[in-house]
């Protein structure tokens, strides 16, 4: 990934989505904002205790990071398979209470559709033939529940999207070095055990490649940061490391 900088905002770029002129993107890391204690400093998320007044400041940060003149779209998640797609009949009314979901999918330009994380992988997708985004939560309920397959299933039959054409990242989240799982046969289905490390580890960035690969994306579409948000927890907010702390954000946006 491609580390870059704007005011005091770091932020990391997938290189095979950045030569696209028509879109933008960044995971954004834990710094360049101004909430405090275990939320510092570039916390996004406004329901998990910090300050209101921060965060909003650190979401407008964002924003100027983004160009701007975005409209910075959140949403509910709660580690289900839900995919919102986001219409122009809708765009008016939105609230993030009010979108209970674990993906965003939009064609309208100017829209930044963001996930907060702080472990659970960002999926961003991109298909740059008929322009139409996605972006992502996926933690390991995701992952079972195979999220990633019905946001691309939903790009298509909403949108006519081709799997071969969309371009996928997968971003900065528990790695396999550190994504344990000590009671893995009552919490993981059998079919996912082929993907242990060890005797309690997973690798659940193989899991999300496998499963774009299953809905026909490419390979070589395919890219993924190789970071660890546990291990990284100096530049990334990491549920597993702190308990209570903040979240980063992941942004993909039309231009």
């Amino acid at each position: 990934m491609l580390l870059k900088t704007f005011d005091s905002c770091a932020y990391y770029q997938f290189p095979h989505l950045e030569k696209y002129a028509d879109v933008a993107h960044g995971v954004f890391t834990r710094k360049g904002g101004v909430s405090q204690g275990p939320y510092e400093s570039l916390n996004v998320a406004i329901h998990n205790g910090d300050r209101v007044d921060d965060v909003r400041e650190n979401r407008r940060r964002m924003a100027q990071t983004l160009g701007g003149n975005v409209r910075l779209v959140f949403c509910t998640q709660v580690h289900g398979d839900g995919v919102h797609v986001l219409s122009r009949q809708d765009v008016d009314s939105l609230d993030e209470r009010r979108i209970v979901a674990d993906a965003l999918i939009t064609d309208i330009p100017g829209i930044a559709l963001v996930i907060q994380v702080a472990d659970c992988q960002s999926v961003l997708l991109f298909d740059p033939e008929i322009r139409v985004i996605a972006n992502v939560h996926s933690g390991w309920r995701g992952s079972i529940a195979n999220i990633v397959g019905k946001t691309v299933r939903v790009m298509h039959e909403h949108f006519g999207a081709k799997a071969e054409h969309i371009r996928a990242a997968i971003g900065p989240s528990l790695g396999p070095c550190c994504a344990e799982f000590i009671h893995y046969p009552t919490e993981i289905p059998e079919a996912f055990w082929c993907y242990r490390v060890d005797e309690t580890h997973f690798d659940f960035w193989r899991v999300t490649r496998d499963q774009l690969m299953a809905e026909g994306i490419l390979e070589s579409h395919i890219e993924d940061s190789g970071m660890c948000t546990r291990c990284r927890s100096d530049l990334f907010f990491s549920y597993r490391r702190q308990k209570v702390t903040g979240r980063f954000a992941s942004v993909i946006l039309l231009r």
